[in-house]
């Protein structure tokens, strides 16, 4: 060391400065990754909480919630490529090291936040929670990600489509390869589409809102906040972007609601289906969180019908019975296990099992359930799901129908468990579901339902209808 370099002071510490908007995007990855949350219901209260501390605005709010699911989104994606600028296996690095480099990689090419900035902002965030050591790495791999674009990067860390097409697509779409696989299936084959269906789970969804009829209507809705009209359903409104719902009043009294219009074509079409004889009792079998019920206790009491609203879980009973508070027709909830029901057989004209699923298709609202997921898990839905279909078509008069609905497009959650039933129950058949989404295209062969979201814009919701013959 030359003896200037010994004479010249050593530099002050600088004592890290916290970016509230990237802290409290860090905090909500650490909620999902640690306890499993859902970051649709861990990053409201953080927003509520920094929009009270009085120097968090919406604009922050936006950024944060940007950077929250853009990096949940395309995790699979940032992981491949943080690999390739690391000596070290993935799963060696701590998992609060790699939630920094996750958002860091998101702003350098996710974003449009200037490359110096972005870089800047996530060492600084480091040194906040990781502490000055772990900084310098988050730096050093910062610093090679921002030397190439997304583009270059994913062609740099993804196998040739030709090689390896599910892996290919798994990396740039950034889903897991079994959810490729399964999906994939279900589409039916095809580049295209799979392509578009990938994609479209990646792109931030519309809020909708469902005005319950006798409640509300549309046109109150559209006169208290900027709104599109829905595609498909007569009840539905889509917001603006940054709209904030819980600013409305019908939706506030529960006169409205938020539901994505797949949901509420479920619900439409169920109570549309043609019964013979009575239509007086109508039965909700798997009720929580209460969105669905709400729609179709609003349809029921305009035909003068009473809904049964039945939940396993208290607490999720509970979410109903506020749901459907104030409904101006009779209705009825209990916290009841659908699988063991306390209501006699043949007591329904109607009846929806919405039936506990993978969530596969709501992956635009949970990216984190691509994640968390696994094929095992369907083997732990597969007899839950057919048990309540069986129980459904039990508690169903012989003329009446079931609707059996899953928020999944996965074959093994969908028709396979529909024909295995039919096969062992007897006494029921499928009914063209396709005439009740009228105007809806691209509905397939029938006579079931799928529902896409690069198709119609909705959650991937299947329906199956079936009438009790005997």
């Amino acid at each position: 060391m030359s003896e200037q370099a010994r004479r010249r002071p050593p530099k002050p510490y600088r004592r890290p400065q916290k970016d509230p908007v990237r802290m409290l995007a860090f905090e909500a990855l650490r909620a999902v990754d640690e306890r499993d949350a859902y970051a649709n219901l861990v990053l409201p209260p953080l927003l509520r909480k920094a929009r009270e501390g009085g120097n968090f605005d919406g604009r922050d709010a936006a950024l944060a919630t940007e950077l929250v699911y853009g990096t949940l989104r395309r995790q699979g994606t940032y992981d491949a490529i943080i690999s390739a600028c690391i000596d070290r296996p993935l799963r060696e690095v701590d998992p609060p090291v790699l939630d920094v480099l996750a958002l860091g990689a998101h702003q350098l090419l996710g974003t449009r936040i200037p490359t110096h900035a972005a870089v800047s902002a996530s060492v600084e965030l480091a040194r906040v929670v990781l502490g000055d050591g772990r900084a310098k790495f988050v730096n050093a791999v910062l610093r090679k990600i921002s030397a190439q674009d997304l583009d270059a990067w994913v062609a740099q860390v993804a196998p040739p489509y030709d090689k390896d097409p599910e892996d290919h697509l798994a990396v740039v779409h950034s889903h897991p390869r079994w959810v490729v696989s399964a999906l994939w299936d279900s589409l039916g084959g095809g580049r295209a589409g799979i392509e578009e269906l990938l994609a479209a789970d990646n792109e931030r969804p519309e809020v909708t809102l469902v005005a319950r009829p006798g409640r509300s209507t549309t046109e109150e809705l559209a006169a208290a906040t900027e709104t599109l009209p829905g595609r498909w359903s007569p009840y539905a409104l889509r917001m603006a972007e940054g709209g904030e719902p819980g600013a409305i009043d019908a939706v506030r009294d529960g006169r409205a609601g938020v539901q994505d219009e797949g949901s509420q074509l479920v619900a439409i079409a169920l109570a549309n289906a043609p019964v013979d004889g009575s239509d007086a009792r109508w039965l909700d079998g798997c009720a929580g969180p209460g969105g669905k019920a709400a729609l179709l206790a609003a349809l029921a009491a305009e035909r003068g019908a009473a809904l049964l609203a039945s939940e396993k879980q208290p607490h999720r009973a509970r979410l109903v019975e506020r749901a459907l508070a104030g409904n101006p027709g009779p209705y009825q909830v209990i916290a009841a296990d659908g699988t063991r029901p306390p209501w006699r057989p043949g007591s329904f004209d109607r009846v929806l099992m919405d039936v506990p699923c993978s969530g596969l298709g709501a992956l635009r609202r949970r990216p984190e359930a691509r994640w968390r997921r696994r094929p095992d898990d369907l083997d732990s839905f597969a007899p839950l799901q057919r048990a309540l279909l069986t129980e459904a078509l039990s508690a169903v008069r012989v003329g009446g129908v079931v609707g059996y609905a899953t928020c999944s497009p996965h074959l093994a959650e969908t028709r396979v468990v529909v024909d295995d039933v039919l096969k062992k129950v007897g006494g029921a058949e499928l009914i063209d579901a396709r005439p009740l989404l009228p105007g809806v295209p691209a509905l397939g062969e029938g006579p079931d339902v799928q529902l896409w979201p690069h198709l119609h814009g909705t959650d991937a919701m299947y329906l199956a209808l079936l009438r009790r013959t005997a």
